[in-house]
């Protein structure tokens, strides 16, 4: 099965990520919609059950404290070939580098983590210049919201789009 592991944000982070997304200049391609907005801690890939079970055994042996997570900057990866817009989630790297730790028996750990939202994928814009000086205007409010779990997720992939679920739920203390 192909997995992740990610951190659900709020309702109300979601409804500043659609605010923001509302305001992104035209382009073509495609806003993450509300339902599949998450931060991955980690890309797994396609697992066979017995890494799955692993993982999920080490994924519960973490015992880290529950936390504030705060929306940041808006960015691209790349100004040269925007193909990514995100959000900053500020707060989450050090749970990231637990869940890393726990896990790096099963899986190699993560050489560039980059604590973000992904809200929009870009196949392509008209005028790069105009499109990143307007994209540079949009102001995000700083929503805080408490992390109190993250998940051990599963996507399946459809023709309209990805499908996440949960399969694992580890609560923080």
């Amino acid at each position: 099965m192909r997995c992740f592991i990610a951190l659900d944000i709020s309702g109300q982070a979601k409804d500043e990520i659609e605010r923001i997304q509302k305001q992104i200049p035209d382009f073509s391609g495609k806003l993450t919609e509300r339902e599949n907005l998450h931060l991955t801690f980690k890309f797994l890939g396609e697992i066979p059950d017995e890494k799955f079970e692993e993982a999920k055994k080490n994924l519960k042996k973490i015992k880290f404290k529950s936390f504030d997570a705060k929306l940041g900057s808006l960015g691209v990866f790349s100004e040269d070939a925007v193909r990514i817009i995100w959000v900053w989630l500020e707060n989450c790297d050090e749970l990231q580098k637990e869940i890393d730790e726990k896990l790096k028996d099963v899986f190699p750990k993560e050489k560039r983590f980059m604590s973000h939202l992904t809200i929009a994928r870009v196949k392509s814009i008209e005028n790069k210049g105009r499109f990143l000086s307007q994209l540079k205007n949009i102001r995000v409010n700083p929503i805080t919201f408490k992390v109190r779990s993250f998940s051990l997720k599963q996507s399946t992939l459809t023709p309209e789009g990805p499908v996440y679920g949960d399969l694992v739920k580890v609560k923080l203390v």
